[in-house]
């Protein structure tokens, strides 16, 4: 018997092309559920009705109706598969938790002295990028190298243009100071021929430059020179035995393994013999996979959605086999030779062994901290008295300097633990500075009426970081959205700010909560909330440096650069510009009553 529900239309699977595509399992509200592709549309399709797997079931009573899409080729569909995941992100895909991009080093081009720092974002044509790399940590490390041997800058343009002196990096001689000429744009740019090589893996080009270096400047009788040189050469020598090279190229080490229904797969590049370091991630996998596709789905996740053909590796060892079709798809993109090895040898056996430990280790440590957390989730539905297991908590929180620049946050913990996608930033505006009350009511306003509107899913708790003054105001906030299904808790710190004495209000009692039996409840409550603090104090930091590293005038339509100029220098400043009446504003010439009128505003004006 099928176990597809009885409103679906079962002549559509007669219709079915016997030719490769991609198909979306939709549900009710235009969800979509799940997306996969097939070599063959129909017997994949029409396999769902012979399903067992009550996971897999669950999904299929909730699919009102398939949409499809033919494609010429299996690798057409893959990648189509791939880019609606990234879009479309289905609840029963397998995919990772943090999904954001990936860091790479960054070699700027706008300057005859470009800089060399850590990027994370869209990749644009100005700068030159390798990677990516397995965490910031790895990134930071092959930074920290490459400015003890080459001494490239790491700052800003705007910082590099402003210096009068050398900064720190050059008394810790991690830089040549470019910024006040104390090293010509040649020698320089030599510099960053060296370290692009070396990042490339071409060590033994950078020490034959140098060594020829070393040679001139020791028959110049620039001795000093040379030794310097001559230090450059010991250390990449270090590097190089440190490193154990045996191999050329990039290698991508990966390994899966899982227990019960969590997986984890811990990822290791290797370029031109060096270990960049590793990361374990632990993805979401909603339906019964087996390790071979959780591994073809993160192979794709980390190379395709990167726009650059030429950091896929020539070399993938993996723990367990990749379909044909995803090698294939890689090596279109890559536009070179992949090899993909299930039964590595030697140096190669060791590190997918070690890959593995580290596999197996990362998971078991994630479990404990999973079933801690879930314990935490029950233990504050007893003290909540609440009749269903908690799946959702948000909590709300809002930052500000004496009222400036005021900044609320939403933070998001289910039973897997933070979730960051969720996460929320909110810019309070026309609002009396300093008035928390009115700062959260507009937070509260705009999250939930845009939930209601949208249909997406309401937490089973509310936590607000306040006393009884802010619970008020999201109970008032819920009541008049009609939000009744959502209990709501204000957590507000002691007389001291001491964690352990904080007071707990629950919507609906007058007296507060006593956590002394239910220690896990208040340290999810207290992990939620300091979260949802550092997230909100973190925004508003940025949002407080950029006002004031903006001119107030920049923000007025109709003044340019040159009436800035002019009314700066007939006031000498900008606080004498603040002090200055209308009248006082028009006489500067360009200036008329109306726009005199709308500076005025503007530099008086509530934070």
């Amino acid at each position: 018997m099928s176990i597809l529900p009885a409103c679906f239309d079962f002549s559509f699977l007669q219709k079915l092309p016997d030719s490769s595509g991609v198909y979306r399992m939709m549900g009710d509200k235009e969800q979509v559920l799940y997306i996969g592709k097939a070599r063959n549309l129909k017997k994949r399709i029409y396999s769902y009705t012979r399903q067992q797997d009550s996971r897999i079931s669950a999904m299929l009573r909730q699919v009102i109706r398939i949409e499809t899409t033919i494609t010429e080729t299996e690798q057409q569909a893959l990648l189509l598969e791939c880019n609606l995941i990234k879009q479309l992100r289905p609840r029963y895909n397998i995919r990772l938790r943090d999904d954001k991009s990936y860091p790479y080093l960054a070699l700027s081009k706008s300057t005859n002295y470009p800089s060399l720092n850590l990027y994370r974002g869209r990749r644009t044509k100005e700068r030159d990028y390798f990677g990516p790399y397995p965490s910031v940590a790895s990134i930071r490390s092959s930074l920290n190298q490459l400015q003890k041997l080459f001494k490239i800058r790491s700052c800003s343009d705007s910082f590099f243009r402003n210096r009068v002196r050398p900064c720190m990096q050059y008394q810790i001689k991690r830089c040549s100071g470019p910024c006040v000429g104390l090293i010509s744009s040649a020698d320089y740019q030599a510099n960053v021929k060296h370290a692009v090589l070396f990042l490339q893996g071409k060590d033994q080009a950078v020490i034959h430059d140098l060594i020829q270096q070393m040679e001139n400047a020791s028959a110049d009788l620039n001795y000093e020179q040379a030794t310097v040189y001559r230090d450059q050469i010991v250390y990449l020598r270090q590097i190089q035995q440190q490193s154990a090279r045996a191999t050329k190229g990039e290698v991508a080490v990966v390994a899966c393994v899982r227990v019960g229904d969590h997986y984890c797969i811990y990822f290791m590049p290797i370029r031109a013999g060096r270990l960049l370091g590793g990361r374990a991630y632990f993805p979401e996998v909603p339906l019964c996979s087996k390790e071979e596709e959780v591994i073809a789905a993160f192979i794709l996740h980390f190379y395709i959605q990167s726009e650059s053909e030429s950091t896929i590796p020539r070399t993938i060892i993996s723990s367990h086999s990749i379909a044909q079709t995803v090698q294939t798809v890689l090596k279109e993109r890559a536009k070179h030779r992949i090899i993909v090895t299930t039964h590595p040898k030697n140096l190669y056996q060791r590190w997918l062994a070690m890959a593995l430990e580290n596999a197996r280790s990362n998971l078991q440590s994630h479990q404990i901290a999973h079933d801690q957390l879930k314990q935490r989730f029950a233990d504050l539905q007893t003290i909540l008295k609440l009749p269903n297991e908690l799946q959702r908590l948000e909590c709300f929180d809002v930052s500000h300097t004496q009222g400036e620049a005021t900044t609320a946050s939403c933070v998001v913990f289910t039973q897997q633990g933070p979730d960051n996608h969720a996460y929320r930033r909110f810019n309070i505006k026309s609002i009396t500075g300093g008035d928390d009350y009115a700062a959260l009511r507009q937070a509260l306003q705009r999250h939930y009426l845009r939930i209601t509107l949208e249909e997406k899913i309401l937490p089973d708790v509310l936590i607000i970081d306040g006393g009884l003054g802010q619970l008020k105001q999201a109970k008032e906030v819920l009541d008049a959205l009609q939000i009744s299904a959502v209990t709501i808790m204000a957590i507000a710190k002691g007389p001291t700010r001491k964690p352990g004495l904080e007071t707990i209000f629950l919507s609906g009692h007058r007296d507060p909560i006593i956590f002394t039996d239910h220690k896990e409840a208040l340290h999810l409550i207290q992990h939620i909330r300091d979260e949802a603090h550092r997230f909100a104090i973190t925004g508003h930091r940025k949002r407080r440096a950029l006002v004031r590293s903006t001119s107030s005038l920049q923000t007025i339509t109709g003044i340019g650069p040159r009436r800035r100029q002019a009314l700066l220098k007939q006031f000498g400043g900008l606080r004498q510009l603040r002090e200055a009446s209308v009248e006082e504003l028009q006489r500067i010439s360009g200036i008329n009553k109306v726009l005199a009128k709308k500076i005025y505003a503007a530099l008086h004006e509530p934070f």
